[in-house]
């Protein structure tokens, strides 16, 4: 099986490529939903973050990331102790989506993770695919959303790798500015080179 790693910096349209991958019936592991399920009613984070981070478990049993985010914004110990008890857990997700997909003699995967290479998360895949776009398109993108402000916006550029490192390291780029369906195209493209690659 060959695991594909996907990533890219915030807003360069990582989510609608690993859409185009499920198109394909490619299985594809969503680290982000993963964090989300974890938070969710009955996760298995919700008990641990509200010992360590007492009150952000809301009414409902589920994490409230806005008090969450409240506690671990600009404290570097308490943002660790977030991570040394998510991480875990995420990391278990996807050993179990590994195992389930070989149950399935899937040829092809793809994780789907932002801060792959900001984790050394690279380590855990074959072949490296970034996504990106122009900076002034990325920016249009991110500023776009609702509650995004431009020092939010800055604030997640520094913590992540900049964009022109990210494709020094990938085995293959899409530039998501030009469109659908070229982005559809790479994606199949990549696929075939991977298959024959697997085959070969």
């Amino acid at each position: 099986m060959v695991i594909l790693g996907l990533t890219g910096s915030i807003g360069m349209g990582k989510s609608t490529t690993a859409n185009l991958f499920k198109e394909e019936g490619i299985p594809v592991y969503d680290s982000d939903a993963s964090v989300h399920a974890l938070y969710a009613v009955g996760g298995k984070a919700v008990d641990l973050l509200e010992d360590e981070f007492p009150g952000v478990k809301n009414a409902n049993g589920a994490i409230d990331r806005q008090k969450l985010s409240s506690y671990v914004i600009g404290d570097d110990a308490a943002l660790k102790k977030l991570e040394q008890i998510v991480h875990p857990l995420v990391f278990q997700t996807r050993l179990d989506f590994l195992d389930y997909q070989r149950e399935q003699e899937s040829t092809l995967v793809v994780f789907d993770i932002p801060l792959l290479f900001e984790t050394g998360s690279e380590a855990a895949v074959d072949k490296v695919i970034v996504v990106t776009a122009p900076f002034e398109v990325q920016k249009e993108r991110v500023l776009g959303r609702e509650g995004m402000t431009e020092e939010k916006f800055e604030t997640i550029l520094q913590k992540q790798m900049p964009d022109s490192e990210k494709r020094k390291r990938a085995d293959f780029v899409i530039d998501t500015s030009l469109g659908i369906e070229k982005a559809r195209e790479s994606v199949k493209q990549i696929i075939s080179i991977l298959m024959k690659s697997k085959e070969s």
